[in-house]
């Protein structure tokens, strides 16, 4: 199991929606629960987040029993005019794999889960 990283306070480089969106992209099965504790966050502002990661169709999920599948949509672009074109794969892919690469654990995949295929 990682570290449980240091809280911390002031601004940050790395949005909660792009942590949140790692986190689903490395682990499509993940509950939001541990998104939360993975992300430092509270379960209320993940389902926040999710919501508007679905309404602007960056991320899908299906119900199977009592668990979400989600999908994360690897073409899409990012939001941001400074980002115009660079689509969220990109971004997920140097996120999921820093993760792998500070916590030490083993690279299963040299690139992130998204949307059921390893992203190209």
């Amino acid at each position: 199991m990682a570290a449980v990283p240091e809280s911390h306070t002031g601004w940050t480089f790395i949005t909660s929606h792009a942590r949140v969106l790692a986190a689903i992209a490395d682990n499509p099965n993940i509950r939001i629960r541990d998104i939360a504790a993975h992300c430092r966050l509270t379960e209320r502002a993940v389902s926040r987040i999710i919501s508007d990661l679905e309404q602007d169709g960056y991320l899908s999920h299906t119900r199977e029993g009592r668990t979400n599948i989600y999908r994360v949509d690897p073409d899409k672009v990012l939001r941001h005019p400074a980002e115009a074109g660079l689509p969220v794969a990109s971004l997920l892919s140097l996120l999921v794999q820093d993760e792998t690469e500070r916590t030490g654990a083993p690279a299963a995949r040299t690139q992130p889960l998204v949307g059921g295929t390893a992203a190209k």
